[in-house]
């Protein structure tokens, strides 16, 4: 079974900044030359995570409004008191979503639904250069 392995970078601003990369990860598939399998997106690192959602502004105001409840940024962190640098909140937040993502393609085409796009959230408490790995696997 054939595996590419694609590396890609993004600019971020942190504070949960949610960045659409599907087409970039539909790119990947489709220059892959393979048609159908999966794609496995996986972020390294642990103030970073990766979902699906709706790219829509409302939506992705609202999932950052969640995680704010869930996890806020001012409450005490034990990460912050024995390192200092602030961010126990997208530590955690980074856990809760997850590193990775798989996603089914046919003919080449990921199989998300109509208003469902690929998102990479960064959680960190600065600006960051991202780096984002896609593995393509399937048959020709």
């Amino acid at each position: 079974m054939p595996i590419v392995s694609v590396s890609k970078e993004i600019d971020t601003n942190g504070y949960t900044d949610c960045r659409d990369i599907t087409s970039e990860v539909q790119g990947a598939v489709r220059d892959s030359g393979i048609n159908t399998g999966i794609a496995t997106i996986f972020i390294p690192g642990s103030t970073a995570g990766v979902t699906t959602i709706e790219f829509e502004d409302g939506v992705v105001h609202d999932l950052s409004g969640a995680l704010e409840r869930l996890f806020p940024q001012n409450m005490d962190y034990q990460h912050n008191e024995r390192w200092g640098d602030g961010n126990g909140f997208s530590h955690v937040r980074a856990a809760f979503m997850g590193p990775s993502l798989t996603v089914p393609f046919v003919d080449a085409k990921l199989q998300l639904g109509t208003w469902q796009q690929i998102i990479l959230l960064d959680f960190d408490n600065r600006k960051r250069r991202r780096r984002y790995l896609i593995n393509v696997m399937g048959d020709s």
